[in-house]
């Protein structure tokens, strides 16, 4: 008797297709002549296109560790784009959520767990970590592409490019030499020992206070977004669209 063949099922989470669906469905909302459903397919698509952003940007963090030795990757799930194994629902989904609404600042909402001893070098390591911010800057492009072939309606163009703003707001905020993000992840392996404990004691808590001071230290936040539309008009984005969009995506709150 032959052996039984077990079925492959696919590596994609359904819950990361809901949420494709779901900024689908804020895209389509955008499209009706109403304000309300402008104001709220807005929201939706923002909401949850940041959601796709956040698993594909974790994903590309934990593919590239795979590639580099860490297999572990696998078993954690992280290869799955479910975004409930990148994030907690407090910390890093609620929180980073909510700074989004306040003030359009995508706070990093995910983590994979590598193990860093299993990758192959310390530029492996540093690749892992640029992995990430490279994927929100690489979605950046694709949406101001999409935008430039396609000359979407105004409400849809503008929810779509300021989605893209803040694919460039994450690539900035991730490469800060701070710990805990990105940018100090990069540059890690080449530190002294001394200084890797020390950053690893403030990791968890330096992402927060830069968020933070953005908000609470005039002008901080301003320079931020010229930085990011400046870099954002270098790979095809509208900073005048995606103020529209902005505007009605705050709009909800008022």
């Amino acid at each position: 008797m032959a052996p039984r063949v077990s079925r492959l099922r696919s590596p994609v989470s359904p819950i990361f297709l809901v949420l494709v669906a779901l900024t689908a469905a804020g895209g389509a909302l955008t499209l009706l002549p109403s304000e309300g459903a402008i104001i709220g397919g807005t929201v939706l698509l923002v909401l949850a296109g940041w959601a796709v952003s956040l698993c594909l940007h974790e994903f590309s963090h934990a593919l590239t560790a795979d590639r580099c030795g860490d297999h572990s990757v696998r078993a954690l799930g992280y290869l799955t784009l479910d975004i409930r194994r990148y994030a907690n629902v407090g910390l890093t989904l609620v929180l980073p959520l909510l700074f989004l609404i306040l003030g359009g600042i995508p706070l990093p909402g995910g983590a994979v767990w590598i193990q860093r001893a299993a990758l192959r070098s310390r530029p492996a390591i540093s690749a892992v970590s640029l992995a990430g911010p490279v994927a929100n800057l690489v979605l950046a492009a694709l949406i101001s592409l999409a935008l430039a072939l396609t000359a979407p309606p105004l409400p849809l163009a503008a929810a779509l490019a300021f989605l893209g703003l803040i694919q460039i707001l994450t690539f900035v905020l991730n490469l800060l030499p701070v710990p805990g993000l990105d940018g100090w992840g990069v540059i890690d392996p080449y530190l002294p020992w001394r200084t890797r404990q020390g950053a690893a004691r403030i990791a968890p808590y330096a992402p927060l206070a830069i968020i933070l001071l953005l908000f609470l230290l005039p002008g901080a936040s301003a320079v931020l977004f010229a930085v990011s539309d400046a870099l954002s008009s270098l790979v095809g984005g509208d900073s005048t669209l995606a103020a529209v969009g902005q505007d009605q995506f705050i709009s909800l709150l008022r």
